[in-house]
């Protein structure tokens, strides 16, 4: 199957971020495609590569090791620019593109999921 997700939350606010990441994965051990990850909102915190809390699990570069396997990860330009998330704040792997990556991934989908508020 085709699965597209949207997470709305950054790092450590809920557990949106964690529980799309373990969704992610999940999926993937199960043989499921993974169209891209859709980072919107405060989720685009996700994508901050500073990101590195100490003796915690680091969201951020779960999802830098998702990007790196292959898996599309995009963070909204918009919502980056907002939150002060320039290119060069960014991991490696996953990309910055506008709403035309999330209409791309939900018409590559066959499910769409959301995680947050």
């Amino acid at each position: 199957m085709k699965i597209g997700i949207m997470v709305l939350e950054g790092p450590y606010q809920h557990q949106a971020a964690d529980s799309a990441w373990h969704f992610a994965r999940a999926a993937l051990a199960r043989g499921h495609q993974i169209v891209g990850i859709f980072l919107f909102a405060d989720g685009v915190n996700n994508a901050n590569r500073f990101v590195n809390p100490p003796g915690e699990r680091n969201l951020a570069q779960r999802y830098e090791e998702l990007a790196a396997q292959g898996v599309p990860i995009v963070a909204c330009t918009a919502c980056a620019k907002f939150r002060g998330l320039k290119p060069d704040l960014k991991m490696e792997h996953l990309q910055l593109s506008g709403l035309g990556a999330l209409a791309e991934y939900l018409r590559q989908a066959e499910r769409f999921v959301t995680f947050g508020d």
